[in-house]
């Protein structure tokens, strides 16, 4: 196998140049006690309210917060598209960190546009919590540049909400 092939049939990641962004680190403040934050990320309740940029809703919202624990998210965009996210809690340490792979999107054949390894960790602020995500980008499909240059706002708009949630 050539070192841009790959097992599993996906399009080998394109250059950064290609696809913009394939890193995104976002921390964020939040007015509430680090349990509340971490079961805001663990909840299915809780995550079907803020998962996702402002005018989405998440019609399917399940996790399995556990590690191996499965995560399943359909975000419904304003037009009705619906934007699969699956993926798989890695870790899982409770009110310290959560690591989890996830696929976004998916291509007529089921492919997944995006695969991410994002790494959330809550620290103590005073009586607020210091929230941290890294997402790293593994792969990429071609038509994914706009989703990855977006993918600063996109998480954003969705800690807003989180931080109207935790309110």
């Amino acid at each position: 196998m050539n070192p841009t092939e790959n097992s599993t049939n996906l399009t080998p990641i394109p250059t950064q140049a290609e696809t913009g962004r394939r890193e995104a680190l976002i921390t964020r403040i939040f007015d509430a006690p680090r349990d509340l934050v971490f079961k805001a990320w663990t909840d299915p309740k809780h995550v079907q309210q803020w998962w996702g940029p402002r005018m989405f809703t998440n019609p399917v919202c399940e996790l399995d917060a556990r590690t191996g624990g499965d995560i399943l998210i359909h975000m419904q965009g304003p037009d009705g598209t619906v934007y699969p996210m699956k993926g798989t809690f890695n870790e899982v340490i409770e009110n310290e960190r959560l690591v989890f792979t996830s696929t976004a999107g998916e291509n007529e054949q089921g492919t997944p546009w995006i695969e991410a390894l994002n790494t959330v960790t809550f620290e103590d602020e005073g009586s607020k919590t210091k929230m941290t995500l890294h997402v790293v980008v593994k792969r990429a499909a071609p038509d994914a540049k706009q989703a990855l240059e977006g993918m600063d706002e996109g998480w954003n708009q969705s800690f807003d909400k989180l931080a109207e949630l935790l309110a």
